[in-house]
């Protein structure tokens, strides 16, 4: 498979200068490529809306075939994207291949269940008939990262193509190569032109895009900070949009019949994606008796990681997404360590094989007495490091945890499933698993609350994030003398 043989709509000219993608472990640069240049835009969103017209009339069947196929496509292509992934954004490649399988399922689920989900309603009325119906909005713009590049893009797009809607993709730029072969998998799958475009836009671009009469919504996955700005410009054109951000997800220990089974769990909650995931386990909420022995479980198990080319499949601690987020991890680290707060293992760069970049690493670390006064505890880490903190009983690990701005997921393990579902019900979060690290699949709904976003994807939620639930009201016709109330 090629990569840059086909790049949707990327332009050239004075306004599109070019941007570089590069190998997450080596630095090589993959590709160079330009950004769209602001005087297209608006042929490419009147493209977009044509294509709308002709879509939401296309029969809800034939859409969701588009998305069955694009499945299909995605796991015969599977070695190729895994190892495009990992060369991009340096995940393992057995993660890699993990996430193309759950986006295939994704792509699956939609593209069998979307037209069920569709279905109109009725409503129990006293005369005539009630429904209703779910209607799509329009052009949609998706702006999504790089950490979960096949995941996190069609968990928004599948349910909306099947719903009628089109697609402008806004992907981060290290992964723009992932990026131009998912619309080539969706334009395989017989995605008529229009219907779904990737697009090198710029962030100084997304307001011209968002003002467009065609354009209804948007949809987000990214920081705290940038959700606000797209929200913010969003709410002034009055557009819809659903927002998933970052997460500072608490692990709460409440007891443990088998306590080196929750420290392996702990250590998978917490490196998945090497910690570079908005649902990882960040806050480990653990009982006096356990404290020490539960630190000193996770701290051998960090330490046994070993670092090399993503790659390998004998890697298990790869190289963050860039130089960039490893030195920001590793500042929230020393502002940890000079307040006082303890460094049990890890806090610094590790050793890796040539030709990898050591400045793309970050140690496992595992930090204790961690203090309000620290980055590290108001912070989302999006890294390989974990905080531990002592509690004394079930109240105040609750308490604990809901003190974080953040509300997406949270852990809670205990061998009596009634505490554990009590203490789960008293979380402020949109998602909570019980005995097992936070994830996600197809019929599961996924989002958060307070300053993790609001809206949810996924499941039968995710369909009508942006769907007009529009009321049909039929009733018998009356006389002129009956009037009408208004």
């Amino acid at each position: 498979m090629t990569s840059t043989d086909v790049q949707p709509m990327s332009a050239s000219g004075p306004d599109a200068e070019p941007f570089e993608t590069i190998d997450a472990y080596t630095g090589e640069t993959l590709a160079e490529l330009p950004y769209l240049a602001t005087e297209q835009l608006d042929a490419l969103l009147e493209r977009a809306d044509d294509a709308y017209r002709s879509w939401r009339a296309t029969p809800v069947e034939q859409r969701a075939r588009v998305v069955s196929a694009a499945a299909d496509l995605m796991r015969e292509r599977k070695d190729d994207l895994a190892r495009l992934i990992t060369r991009e954004m340096g995940k393992r490649i057995s993660e890699s291949e993990f996430e193309v399988d759950l986006a295939a399922s994704i792509l699956q689920y939609y593209g069998e269940n979307g037209p069920r989900i569709l279905q109109p309603t009725a409503l129990p009325v006293d005369e005539g008939e009630a429904q209703i119906v779910n209607a799509p909005l329009g052009v949609l713009l998706g702006i999504e990262p790089w950490n979960f590049p096949l995941y996190q893009v069609v968990r928004f797009a599948a349910p909306n193509l099947v719903l009628g809607n089109t697609i402008l993709l806004k992907h981060a730029k290290i992964c723009a190569l992932t990026a131009i072969e998912l619309q080539k998998i969706f334009t395989d799958a017989g995605a008529p032109d229009g219907v779904y475009t990737n697009v090198f836009l710029r962030i100084s671009d997304v307001e011209h895009v968002l003002a467009h009469p065609a354009v209804q919504g948007v949809s987000l996955t990214g920081s705290d900070a940038a959700g606000a700005s797209v929200a913010e410009i969003a709410g002034r054109h009055v557009k819809k949009c659903v927002l998933e951000l970052g997460g500072s997800d608490p692990f709460i220990v409440l007891d443990a019949d088998d306590l080196d089974d929750t420290i392996d769990a702990a250590t998978t909650g917490r490196m998945a994606n090497t910690g570079q995931s908005c649902v990882a386990a960040k806050r480990f909420i653990v009982p006096d008796d356990l404290f020490d022995r539960f630190v000193a479980g996770l701290a051998e198990r960090f330490g046994a990681l070993r670092p090399g080319d993503p790659s390998d499949p004998e890697t298990t601690l790869g190289p963050l997404s860039s130089t960039k987020a490893a030195d920001d991890l590793l500042e929230q680290v020393q502002d940890a360590r000079e307040k006082g707060a303890t460094v049990v293992t890890g806090g610094g760069r590790p050793d890796v094989p040539a030709p990898g970049r050591r400045d793309a690493f970050v140690d496992a670390t595992v930090l204790t007495d961690v203090t309000p006064e620290m980055r590290a505890y108001s912070e989302e880490l999006f890294g390989p490091v974990a905080v531990v903190y002592r509690v004394d009983d079930e109240r105040q690990a609750i308490e604990l945890a809901n003190t974080s701005k953040f509300g997406l997921g949270a852990t809670v393990y205990s061998s009596d499933p009634d505490r554990a579902r009590a203490v789960a019900e008293q979380i402020d979060s949109g998602m909570v698993w019980i005995n097992s690290p936070t994830s996600s699949q197809a019929d599961l709904p996924f989002g958060g609350v307070k300053q993790s976003g609001f809206g949810r994807e996924l499941s039968e939620l995710g369909m009508f994030g942006f769907a007009n639930r529009k009321l049909i009201r039929s009733l018998p016709r009356k006389t002129a003398s009956a009037g009408v109330a208004g």
